[in-house]
């Protein structure tokens, strides 16, 4: 998740000042090391998410003990023709 990657001291400050929690980078992403259930954690970071403008990309998932930010699928859309040609209309002059 390309987009993410800089987002990840802005999440780490988000939750350090809005809840004290404090984190640490850890592999591929952030660890917090206070006692907080795994459901509070996705919902602030859901809000994270959501102030960001990236809720229309984002969600926040909870993956065992950890909150995982995934990204939507999105579905191929056929594009569709803006101008079809209209269907022949054969006229008989007999």
């Amino acid at each position: 998740m390309s987009e993410l990657d800089d987002q990840e001291e802005p999440l780490s400050t988000f939750l350090q000042q809005n809840y004290n929690l404090s984190t640490k980078p850890e592999g591929n992403g952030l660890s917090v090391d206070s006692e907080c259930s795994v459901e509070d954690l996705q919902k602030r970071v859901s809000k994270f998410i959501y102030r960001q403008n990236l809720n229309n990309r984002y969600w926040a998932a909870i993956d065992h003990d950890n909150v995982r930010i995934r990204k939507f699928e999105q579905k191929k859309v056929e594009k569709k023709n803006k101008h079809p040609t209209p269907p022949s209309t054969i006229k008989h002059g007999w």
